[in-house]
């Protein structure tokens, strides 16, 4: 089958279909990652987006049923160079058309994705449509042009989850991977996890679209992991008598959040401890009293460098956003800790007084690199000493 990419300024790309037939609109950005399509399919954070991988050859690994960030795929498309012919993994389940597929996902293959790539670095990150489905060029760009876009747009209450949970109650999900290595060690490598520590301090974790690597890493950490919708108030969300507060990542323009960055503000009055990834570092921002920005194609990948300025630390991280905080919208009691080297825009938050951080990036990876995975040791360090 045919595929049809159109971007709002009347830019088409023609390639080959592979999923589903079907067809969808959404603001189209790349992702540098070399590896963790499936990962990237399934964050929330990628709602109303058509994303293109920039490595060539995408799909190799297959899909299987462990390494979601979520309970089904968020974006509107993919977009790739080429579609491995060959699956070849001991964990596969199924090859990434069928995940497609199965979920009625739109793929294209076969277009010069480096061309693509190079088009929304230059431009800046374009509305689109892609299509597997029998559509003409015309309407292609038509609805390419008639999407409104991301700026304004509140996805996360179409990702959140509607009731509150316990995360892993049962610790089934939770635990990390060891891997085994020698002959004759008499285990089967895929069934080998290190033992977590006990649930010893409860949290609330606002969902805004939080990948479940997060809740993983919040609970291999010791956390007792309350997760509430986003629309939770500040006063329920302290019925749950928790010592800290996370804000998770999540999709859309943070500055069409004014019902939650209400409830944030009166959760710092309680100068309860509160950590932010992504979204909530972004939520956190306005709550702090600044503003937010939309960036020009934005940070997503496994590869940003981050710098910590106290320490002069550089961090590799795992990052996926399109908007940022504004440094000189803080207030002088919010320092600026961490920029990114790429163009110095604000990579973390603390505040001088209050036990409240955030970072911009995604400590728990997933795909990505582990660098900042001490962070969350970081989180549980401040609400011990608090």
């Amino acid at each position: 089958m045919k595929a049809i990419l159109a971007l709002e300024d009347g830019s088409l790309f023609h390639g080959k279909a592979f999923g589903a037939r079907a067809s969808a609109c959404g603001e189209v950005c790349f992702n540098t990652s070399m590896t963790g399509y499936q990962e990237i399919l399934t964050d929330p954070s990628y709602k109303g987006q058509i994303v293109t991988m920039t490595y060539p050859l995408i799909g190799n690994y297959g899909v299987n049923s462990v390494d979601v960030e979520s309970w089904r795929p968020h974006v509107g498309g993919l977009i790739i160079r080429e579609l491995s012919p060959v699956v070849s993994n001991w964990r596969a389940d199924s090859s990434l058309a069928e995940y497609l597929e199965t979920h009625g996902l739109p793929g294209l293959q076969g277009i010069d994705t480096r061309a693509l790539t190079k088009k929304l670095r230059v431009r800046g990150a374009l509305n689109g449509f892609i299509s597997t489905e029998d559509v003409s060029d015309a309407e292609a760009i038509r609805r390419a042009k008639e999407w409104p876009g991301m700026s304004g747009q509140d996805f996360v209450k179409e990702v959140t989850h509607r009731e509150a949970f316990r995360w892993d109650e049962q610790d089934q999900q939770s635990a990390s991977f060891k891997l085994v290595s020698g002959a004759g060690c008499g285990a089967e490598p895929r069934n080998q996890q290190t033992p977590l520590p006990a649930a010893d301090i409860p949290i609330v974790a606002y969902d805004f679209g939080m990948k479940y690597n997060i809740a993983r890493c919040l609970r291999q950490h010791g956390f007792r992991v309350q997760v509430v919708p986003a629309t939770t108030t500040a006063a329920q969300a302290l019925q749950y008598q928790p010592a800290g507060i996370f804000l998770s990542n999540g999709p859309g323009d943070p500055a069409a959040l004014g019902y939650i960055v209400r409830e944030v503000k009166t959760l710092l009055d309680y100068g309860i401890p509160i950590f932010g990834i992504c979204l909530g570092h972004q939520i956190l921002g306005q709550a702090f009293g600044g503003q937010t920005f939309k960036l020009k194609f934005g940070h997503r990948g496994a590869n940003q460098p981050v710098k910590d300025l106290a320490s002069g630390k550089v961090e590799i991280t795992s990052q996926n956003h399109g908007f940022a905080v504004d440094p000189q919208s803080l207030p002088s009691d919010v320092v600026v800790d961490r920029i990114n080297l790429n163009d110095q825009t604000v990579e973390g938050l603390r505040h001088r007084t209050r036990p409240v951080f955030s970072v911009q990036y995604h400590p728990e990876a997933s795909p990505g690199p582990h660098d900042s995975t001490p962070l969350f040791a970081e989180f549980r360090a401040l609400i011990e000493h608090s």
